[in-house]
C-alpha cells in the first residue's frame, strides 16, 4: 500500500518547505489510538504539519494491521500529515515500513561503524526513493534510552567534516544529528548546560539545502513531571530541553523536533491525577478521554511555542 492510498505526505516535502520558512515540524511519537487521535487534533487545532512517528517497538505493540487500520480511518486534512518510521535499526525493518505504507522511515546506524552506515543507509534510500518515500539517516550518538531498540550510555557528537560527504554517498534526504541532546526523561544534569549550536551552525553551513533533525528534544515539562510525583510516582531529576534553545536551534537549519517522552509524561500525570481525584472510578474511557486532553493540549503549545509550524500548511 502507497501512503498516498491514507492521504498522507510525503515527509521531505513538509521538511523542505520548513527548512525554507524557518520552522520545525513536529515528530510526535504514538503508540495506540487515543495518542494517534490526540496529536491530530492538536495539528487540527493549530492547523500545523504533523509527523506521526512510530518506533520500532511500538510497531510491535500495536501491530502492522492494528496501525495501518487506525491510520486509514483517521480523519486529518490531506497534505498535513506524514507517517514516519522512528529508528529503524535494519534495512529489513525500513523496508517493511514502506512496503506497509510509511511516507518516511529513518535508519538508525549512528552505533556502527561509519562505512556500514553508510552503506546500510544507502541501501535504504535506494529502495525506499523507488516508491517516493523519504530517508532521515543519523551521524553521532546520542545517549539515554528511548525504548528497548534505542539506547546508548555514550555520547558522540555529529563531526561537522563528514556530514556532507556522507549526504552525498546516502542519498539521506533528512539528517539527526547529536548536538547534546539525549534520549529519555534525563536529558539534563542541571539546567544551565547548553546544546552545541557551534557545531550545529558548522553542520548548517556544509549542508544547508538537508533539513537536520534533533532527537531527544523533549522539553520535559515539569508541571508533569510534579504532577506523577505528587500522586505517587518517583520521577526525581528529570530534566528536559529548554524552549528557547530548541527555537534557537531551529534558526539553525533544524527542521524537524522529536517529542515522545512529554507526551508520555502528559498521559500519565492525568491518569494518576484522575484515579487521585475519583477512587469510585473504574471506566477507562473517562481514564483515556483526560491523558487524551492533557497530550493535545500540550501538543498544542508546544507546535505554538516551540516549533513555529502554526498554520504553515
Amino acid at each position: 500500500m502507497h501512503y498516498s492510498s491514507f492521504g498522507l505526505v510525503n515527509t521531505k516535502k513538509l521538511l523542505t518547505k520548513a527548512l525554507r520558512d524557518g520552522y520545525a515540524v513536529p515528530g510526535f511519537n504514538f503508540y495506540n489510538m487515543e495518542t494517534l487521535l490526540a496529536i491530530l487534533r492538536a495539528a487540527q487545532i493549530t492547523q500545523s504539519p504533523v509527523i506521526l512517528q512510530v518506533s520500532e517497538s511500538a510497531l510491535e505493540y500495536m501491530g502492522d494491521d492494528i496501525l495501518i487500520g487506525m491510520i486509514a480511518g483517521a480523519k486529518y486534512k490531506v497534505g498535513q500529515v506524514s507517517l514516519h518510521l522512528d529508528h529503524g535499526h535494519s534495512f529489513e525493518v525500513c523496508k517493511r515500513a514502506i512496503d506497509m505504507g510509511f511516507s518516511s522511515v529513518m535508519f538508525d546506524g549512528s552505533n556502527l561503524p561509519l562505512k556500514q552506515n553508510i552503506k546500510i543507509s544507502r541501501q535504504v534510500a535506494d529502495y525506499a526513493h523507488k516508491f517516493d518515500v523519504s530517508v532521515e539517516t543519523e551521524l553521532g550518538v546520542l545517549n539515554g534510552t528511548e525504548d528497548k531498540n534505542t539506547k546508548s550510555d555514550k555520547m558522540l557528537y555529529t563531526d561537522p567534516a563528514i556530514v556532507k560527504d556522507f549526504v552525498k554517498q546516502t542519498q539521506t534526504d533528512s539528517l539527526a544529528v547529536a548536538i547534546g541532546t539525549s534520549h529519555g526523561l534525563y536529558k539534563r544534569k542541571n539546567t544551565n548546560e547548553k546544546l552545541r549550536f557551534d557545531i550545529l551552525k558548522q553542520i548548517a553551513m556544509n549542508i544547508p539545502k538537508t533539513p537536520l533533525v534533533l532527537h531527544g528534544a523533549s522539553s520535559i515539562p515539569q508541571k508533569f513531571v510534579n504532577t506523577i510525583n505528587k500522586f505517587g510516582g518517583n520521577l526525581k531529576n528529570a530534566h528536559g530541553i529548554a524552549p528557547n534553545q530548541l527555537r534557537q536551534a531551529i534558526l539553525l537549519h533544524i527542521a524537524k523536533i522529536n517529542v515522545d517522552s512529554d507526551s508520555r509524561l502528559a498521559f500519565t500525570s492525568a491518569i494518576r491525577e484522575t484515579l487521585a481525584h475519583d477512587k469510585s472510578i473504574f471506566d477507562p474511557r473517562a481514564l483515556l478521554t483526560n491523558a487524551m486532553d492533557n497530550i493535545t493540549k500540550n501538543c498544542v503549545d508546544e507546535i505554538q511555542n516551540i516549533m513555529g509550524s502554526g498554520y504553515k500548511i
